[in-house]
């Protein structure tokens, strides 16, 4: 039995957030060995909650601070250790968000997010790409936003720049990955439609927005078998 019927390793961070977790269920239907860090026993929970008795195919890693590059090296190579193998896909789902004017965002916002997006998104990638060149393939996935693309958008100066960053990394190491059978692709998702967001915007039209179980669609597509000739992309899913 090859490898793609096995399934493959799996690891994603945010995969216990509110986009995260629809991912890793269409994951699991997909027969990949799925690996999610976690911060405390309430993500564990959550997720275990949703996902119902598929939960027990998931392997928790607790002190998951992706911003730590020792946290993340020791990460990758747990996974390493439990399954055999290398993390052969790597899907950078962490992330953080907050819109402010520019005189009110602070400087320690514009960290927290840099680091919450772009940092856990490049130390993640770091620690994966020797396994994946060693095994000569790899899927990793990054998730940009839609205003990325756009000139920039009120409000957003630190998240946009964070999401700008994020989109550069995903063409980069796309350059650097294509000669060792690596793809690497972003999805740029507009407004999610989750619960949270529904509490925060509760006047706002939410026809255009995007269910997390869209984009956990588009997600499995990229890191599939058919999908090796999808490298370098920047994938708006947008209804409007």
């Amino acid at each position: 039995m090859t490898k793609a019927h096995q399934g493959r390793v799996a690891l994603v961070t945010g995969g216990a957030g509110q986009l995260g977790r629809h991912v890793v269920d269409r994951l699991l239907r997909e027969s990949h060995h799925l690996h999610v860090p976690i911060f405390d026993e309430r993500e564990r929970a959550e997720l275990q909650e949703f996902l119902g008795p598929r939960s027990d195919r998931v392997r928790f890693h607790a002190n998951g601070d992706l911003t730590d590059p020792k946290v993340v090296s020791a990460l990758f190579e747990t996974v390493r250790e439990e399954e055999g193998r290398h993390a052969e896909i790597l899907l950078n789902l962490a992330g953080g968000f907050a819109m402010a004017p520019i005189e009110e965002t602070d400087p320690d916002t514009w960290t927290k997010l840099w680091q919450m997006n772009a940092t856990t998104a490049f130390l993640s990638s770091r620690a994966a790409f020797p396994g994946m060149k060693e095994g000569r393939w790899g899927r990793i996935v990054n998730v940009s936003a839609f205003p990325a693309l756009d000139r920039g958008q009120e409000g957003l100066s630190a998240y946009g720049a964070a999401k700008a960053a994020v989109l550069n990394l995903t063409q980069t190491l796309f350059r650097e990955g294509v000669a060792h059978g690596i793809t690497v692709n972003a999805v740029l998702p507009s407004i999610i439609d989750t619960a949270p967001n529904r509490e925060a915007m509760p006047d706002a039209d939410t026809s255009t927005w995007i269910h997390p179980r869209e984009i956990g669609a588009v997600i499995a597509f990229l890191v599939s078998e058919d999908a090796g000739t999808v490298n370098g992309a920047a994938v708006p899913l947008t209804l409007g």
